[in-house]
């Protein structure tokens, strides 16, 4: 099972108004968010998360790091800690949702050894980018936020820590406490090494980490330097805690015509009313998809009668199973707005909504071994950037 550690958080110093230097995770930020972020304060993290310019903006980084340690604009704890993680937030179903978890070092092994695993198919994407930061300013920037299938999880964090911080962003507290009483880390440590933890969000920053600690391996021929662990950010896999919204699909490389016409072995296409919130509890409610015309209007896609006897119930699955054959070629958006606007401007042929993936599918994509289609799920709210930093180890300067 994963193995879980404290280490010396690097944070932004007491006193800091938070709300100017923390930041949205670096991939899900538009270069308008970077700039709007980086005029908010000269210290906000994208200026080390997302910097500027070319290849030198990694030592760039780098440099900044450096020298906001150096003046006091960010704090290296004397002491191994761990961070709880409180996110309260009321969801798109008007629902109050708290999720509490824990900040800290996640060990660094293979997919399926020591129980970290994958949830879904991971799309092709450079990663070169954050192993250049990686290496550049030797931290961990940005938490991989994964899903402990261990029970207790959420009653070894009910009880405070010390306060390090808050913020409020678009309507979701964002609170973080430090821990460093040996034994409760080691109860939390405990409780995480009992069972897997699923990547919910983050698997590519799990793969840099492997890409980076094998690089110190094999510079160093040591396996206990702090590249064997990474940032990650670790909560209970309960419904309670969990808000899950959909990636919808949007669709290239054919005619409008010919992409309902591969569709309709696996759908019934039939009017569906103007896309709304209401028409997406709808979906949830009768089963159906909804395709999206650039015209703005709609139809239901109805599952045919055993046209996916076999196929894993997920809208994902589904959509490739009934699609398997035509040319058209798939994107991801989130967001009904994004989808409308998307679809509307005529870049895409059309746009299909599905549903968010249940828990029961999640809990048995984790029992099972099992792997999602691509972009299944989209876990919000999004953890800040900022809050902790994980210092890992430098690689060595070539002599």
């Amino acid at each position: 099972m994963p193995g879980f550690a404290p280490f010396r958080a690097i944070r932004f110093a007491p006193g800091t108004n938070l709300d100017r230097v923390i930041a949205p995770p670096y991939d899900v930020l538009s270069d308008a968010d970077v700039a709007e972020l980086a005029a908010r304060d000269e210290h906000n993290i994208v200026g080390i998360d997302v910097p500027p310019g070319g290849d030198e903006r990694y030592g760039v980084a780098a440099a900044r790091l450096r020298s906001w340690l150096a003046d006091g604009t960010l704090v290296l704890d004397p002491e191994p800690s761990v961070t709880l993680y409180r996110m309260r937030f009321t969801d798109a179903a008007g629902t109050r949702r708290t999720i509490s978890g824990v900040l800290g070092g996640l060990e660094v092994m293979p997919y399926g050894d020591h129980g970290v695993l994958p949830h879904e198919r991971v799309t092709p994407k450079a990663s070169t980018d954050r192993l250049d930061l990686t290496r550049a300013t030797a931290a961990n920037l940005s938490p991989v936020w994964g899903l402990s299938l261990a029970a207790g999880l959420t009653a070894a964090l009910a009880e405070p820590g010390e306060p390090v911080g808050s913020l409020l962003v678009d309507g979701v507290e964002h609170v973080v406490e430090r821990v460093t009483d040996p034994a409760r880390i080691a109860e939390i440590a405990a409780i995480l090494a009992a069972d897997d933890v699923l990547i919910a969000d983050g698997h590519h920053r799990y793969g840099v980490s492997q890409q980076y600690r094998d690089e110190i391996r094999a510079a160093t021929g040591r396996t206990d330097t702090a590249a064997e662990y990474t940032l990650a950010f670790i909560n209970e896999l309960v419904a309670d805690q969990l808000s899950i919204e959909a990636i919808h699909r949007v669709y290239t490389g054919c005619s409008l015509d010919q992409l309902r016409a591969d569709l309709s072995g696996c759908f019934a296409l039939s009017p569906a009313p103007a896309p709304s919130p209401g028409l997406l509890a709808e979906m949830v409610e009768s089963g159906r998809l909804v395709l999206l015309h650039p015209d703005g209007s709609a139809e239901w896609l109805t599952p045919r009668p055993g046209a996916f006897d076999g196929v894993r119930a997920l809208d994902g699955a589904w959509l490739e199973h009934a699609l398997a054959g035509s040319p058209a070629r798939v994107d991801y958006q989130h967001g009904l707005d994004e989808m409308i606007e998307l679809v509307g401007s005529g870049a895409v042929t059309a746009g299909i909504l599905i549903r968010p993936t249940s828990l029961a599918e999640i809990q048995r994509t984790a029992r099972e071994g099992l792997l999602m289609p691509p972009k299944s799920t989209f876990f919000t709210p999004k953890l800040r950037t900022g809050l902790v930093l994980r210092p890992t180890e430098p690689l060595p300067v070539p002599s």
